[in-house]
């Protein structure tokens, strides 16, 4: 079964890269280059992706100290902070984009005690995270008008239907769970929204960091296409980033692509643009997480003097 998924998780980004390929060709992706690296404007957007980011890091770090907190294993916000730019690293450069989430659960639960409650904090804190996100895009693409919104009747519709369904599976393994872990999940929900303001603070803590990355996307519009409105374009950007938070991805690439050429070009503009826009802003948004590389070279430093023998005293020998 784990075999399956993984193999799913691989073909299914790898089948809509090609059917992207096949359709519009390489050039949206060569253009989405060109323009992310030997624009005159480049520099400027690297520096706005890289200050968005950081604010919308410095929110999802503090989400995941308040669920952290509330679940009984505390996290300092600058550790979070660290500890989130190297997941979002890893995520942006492994398959599937929650190896970076798995790292810092296990890393977390290592360093206060129990691997399986670290693992949970980071699990509820992405899931609180995910549905507020979506609520928002949603409420956006219904209230906003757009052209984006009637051709948008159907592909709502399938995706509620494919949430459906995964509520119902998610649902179903629960009650298959063994009673104890019934009344973990329980508990932590418990734990998690007892307290009225916690929950503000992981909504607003959700809704600021979603906005960051709303934000580098429109970065990545202006780049791509400077004669569109960002507002004109709004609706689609939510959509495709919706589309990228789906753990199916080659580090990030695949739905995303997909989703930019169907949503921009329901939206107005052409879907090759909508390919190119999101080639730069995955180019954008990986170039954001370069502090990550910072925490990973910490990491190996305090690695290997950890593991160095200490030498005191040889020199009296």
């Amino acid at each position: 079964m784990r075999v399956a998924t993984g193999l799913l998780k691989v073909l299914v980004p790898v089948a809509v890269l090609g059917v992207v390929l096949v359709r519009f060709g390489t050039d949206p992706f060569l253009d989405g280059v060109r323009t992310a690296a030997l624009s005159s404007a480049a520099l400027a957007a690297a520096a706005a992706a890289l200050l968005l980011t950081a604010l919308s890091t410095l929110c999802a770090a503090w989400r995941w100290q308040v669920v952290s907190r509330e679940l009984g294993a505390s996290i300092r916000l600058r550790d979070a902070v660290a500890a989130y730019y190297r997941s979002q690293l890893l995520n942006a450069t492994l398959p599937f984009g929650i190896a970076g989430d798995v790292h810092r659960g296990v890393v977390h639960g290592r360093e206060t005690d129990d691997t399986v409650r670290g693992l949970r904090t980071v699990a509820w804190e992405r899931l609180a995270g995910q549905a507020v996100c979506a609520v928002v895009a949603a409420a956006v693409l219904v209230a906003a008008p757009s052209p984006l919104r009637e051709a948008a009747g159907s592909a709502l519709g399938v995706t509620a239907v494919v949430l459906g369904v995964v509520l119902v599976a998610a649902l179903a393994v629960v009650a298959l769970l063994p009673g104890h872990w019934r009344t973990i999940l329980a508990t932590d929900v418990r734990d998690v929204v007892r307290r009225p303001s916690r929950t503000v603070q992981v909504v607003v803590a959700s809704v600021l960091a979603f906005c960051g990355h709303v934000a580098v996307l429109l970065v990545a519009v202006r780049l791509a296409a400077p004669e569109v409105s960002v507002t004109t374009v709004l609706p689609a950007a939510l959509f495709v980033l919706l589309a990228a938070s789906v753990p199916t991805s080659l580090a990030g690439w695949g739905p995303r692509e997909g989703a930019a050429a169907w949503a921009f070009g329901a939206g107005g503009l052409s879907a090759s643009q909508g390919v190119e826009i999101s080639v730069v802003y995955g180019l954008l948004a990986l170039l954001a997480t370069a502090p990550g590389v910072v925490v990973l070279l910490l990491d190996a430093r305090g690695r290997i003097r950890a593991s160095t023998p200490q030498l005191t005293g040889a020199a009296d020998a």
